[in-house]
């Protein structure tokens, strides 16, 4: 013992310095990476020898035997982080462990069974199949009916999200520490998110025991029709639930999975390069057919939508397949009533010419071919498949011009956008007086000195600002514009919001409202305080009020007023109430640029 005592003792600064550097660095990456428990325990196990050997064999060993134990250490490491690597898994339904059944509720297809949140409040119905797998020979193919079953089905698991790129853990973790602030260290996470081609699920959140006749409310989420899952938790429907409004979510077709066009399809079924969109026509399908079962009224169903699920609920508004399945709508920061939509978007010929492309890349000549490669193989194809089509079925016109003949399926519309749209999507592409002119010049070209006129930039600060503020009116506040104007036109009740409160989490970026109208801030954080939980309190209330009765005021009033002129917003912010649109001179550059009539 005292032999060893004193070879510890003459262990350098230096090596322990490094030790702890490494222990730090190689614990912090299981933890970002979210590998099992077992990792942590081999890991240790593994430190506590090396410094046993390192005290007793390696500090009197050469210099290259010193250097090839750190190497081993390092291989050590590798082999426990390929081992001990997060399985995939499917979230649960709700946060806590074994939760109290519901009782067994009957849908069409056969019964099913959900489980409490821990309030015991809430009913939650995770996973329950809308529609057969769309595999095989179903890819590509509008959604089919599924098979009928008699026992009941336990549903408190969310199915697999629908088949996507996704980012690796570390990626994800580092993104909610920088992004979100958010990031907490747990040991209940290690594991990632399966995903699926098997993926056509709905979600159900109930309020507790017997129900009749509450408002439904249908979210449809977002991530550019290429990514997303309706386990998320900003959009838990918990909230919503306890306030007596039946919430559903569903996972539908994303990528080339859901948006891929081809002759061949359009021939086989009269339809393509919509096959997402006609999910969520499903899924709205069954919630007409089995949502009375679950105390909820198929005659007071409002569809919500963020970002693409936004301009996929616009594209529902103008659907004539997605016609009296919902009586409102409400769309956050994205819509596609522009005569040009800026994203999600593309023509038939541009629809088939990237599917042709696709086909020459992958040496396949039909249809049947591209259905016969691995999902895993075409999932990458992502982001050049992700855009909803002009296919003369799902969508017979431009919804411009649908909207401008009159058509539309909402009785009224919530809809509006954030102050800061365009944070995550200029995050690494910053402007400044070096590169803003030709930033604006590219996109707006003619008209680009008008533009340059009404921003004058001077500095690199005024340049970042006026490019994000430009960007963010482009992608995703002049749309509203269009479609409050469509609206009013056609006298439909139209309310249009501005989110703009800052926080220590998202802010006011792209997706920052989200967690405030469901009424998901944590009970408590670091990143909110009492306006925070103020302001969440009255968004979810006046979304509540709207999808209950039109009308985001409620029963008694209020001072959210319609936009009946297209210059009026209601701000969701440190200050709430009316203001002036701040990008009227904007738009104006923006219709004769369109052709907006």
């Amino acid at each position: 013992m005292e032999k060893e005592k004193k070879q510890r003792k003459q262990m350098g600064v230096g090596f322990w310095i490094g030790f702890v550097f490494v222990v730090l660095l190689m614990l912090a990456v299981l933890e970002l990476n979210q590998n099992t428990i077992l990792g942590w325990a081999l890991l240790i196990a593994v430190f506590a020898g090396f410094v046993w050997l390192y005290a007793a064999k390696i500090q009197q060993a050469t210099r290259g035997m010193k250097w090839l134990s750190w190497l081993g250490l390092f291989a050590a490491f590798a082999v426990i982080l390929l081992v001990t690597w997060p399985p995939e898994k499917c979230m649960p339904a709700v946060s806590m462990k074994h939760p109290e059944q519901t009782q067994v509720i009957q849908t069409q297809k056969g019964p099913v069974i959900g489980v409490y949140n821990e309030e015991h409040t809430v009913e939650v119905f995770a996973g329950i199949p809308y529609a057969k797998p769309p595999v095989g020979e179903l890819r590509w193919r509008p959604p089919q009916d599924p098979d009928a079953w008699t026992e009941p089905l336990l549903c408190d698991t969310f199915a697999p999200m629908s088949m996507q790129v996704r980012n690796s853990t570390i990626y994800s973790s580092l993104a909610q520490i920088v992004g979100y602030h958010d990031y907490k260290i747990s040991m209940s996470d290690n594991f990632r998110e399966a995903a699926s081609e098997d993926s056509l699920y709905l979600n159900v959140w109930k309020p507790a025991g017997e129900q009749k006749n509450l408002p439904v409310l249908v979210f449809i989420h977002g991530g550019s029709l290429q990514t997303g899952q309706p386990s998320y938790g900003d959009y838990n429907g918990e909230a919503f639930a306890a306030d007596g409004v039946v919430t559903v979510n569903m996972g539908y077709r994303l990528g080339i999975f859901g948006f891929y066009a081809d002759e061949e399809l359009l021939a086989e079924d009269g339809t393509t390069g919509n096959y997402g969109l006609l999910d969520q026509i499903k899924a709205l399908e069954w919630v007409r057919d089995n949502i009375e079962a679950f105390g909820g009224d198929p005659n007071n169903v409002t569809i919500a939508g963020e970002s693409a699920g936004s301009a996929c609920v616009d594209a529902l508004c103008v659907s004539p397949l997605a016609k009296g399945l919902f009586h409102r709508a409400i769309l956050e920061s994205s819509t596609v009533s522009p005569v040009k939509p800026p994203h999600s978007y593309r023509s038939l010929a541009d629809a088939f010419a990237s599917g042709n492309e696709l086909k020459e890349r992958y040496g396949v000549s039909s249809v049947s071919e591209l259905r016969a490669l691995p999902a895993e193989k075409l999932v990458g194809e992502m982001n050049t498949q992700h855009h909803m089509t002009v296919d003369g079925s799902v969508l017979p016109e431009d919804p411009y011009q649908l909207r401008s003949q009159g058509v539309h399926n909402e009785e009224a519309l919530l809809h509006g956008y954030n102050k800061e749209e365009s944070g995550p999507f200029i995050l690494f592409s910053h402007a400044n007086l070096k590169n803003y002119e030709q930033k604006v010049r590219a996109y707006f070209k003619e008209y680009a000195d008008e533009i340059l006129a009404l921003y004058p930039a001077t500095t690199d600060e005024e340049a970042d600002s006026y490019w994000a503020q430009i960007y963010g009116a482009v992608f995703f506040n002049y749309p509203h514009y269009c479609l409050n104007r469509l609206a009013v036109k056609e006298e439909i009740p139209a309310w249009e919001y501005y989110f703009s409160k800052d926080n220590g989490r998202l802010g006011s970026w792209h997706s920052g409202e989200m967690i405030y109208v469901f009424g998901n801030l944590p009970a408590k954080s670091r990143l909110f305080d009492e306006g925070d939980y103020a302001l969440s309190d009255a968004m979810h209330q006046a979304w509540v009020n709207f999808v209950a009765s039109g009308d985001p005021n409620g029963a008694n009033g209020g001072a959210f007023s319609q936009n009946v002129d297209s210059t009026k917003l209601y701000e969701f912010g440190a200050h709430v109430g009316m203001i002036d649109e701040p990008y009227l001179k904007l738009y104006e550059i923006m219709d004769r640029m369109q052709g907006w009539e």
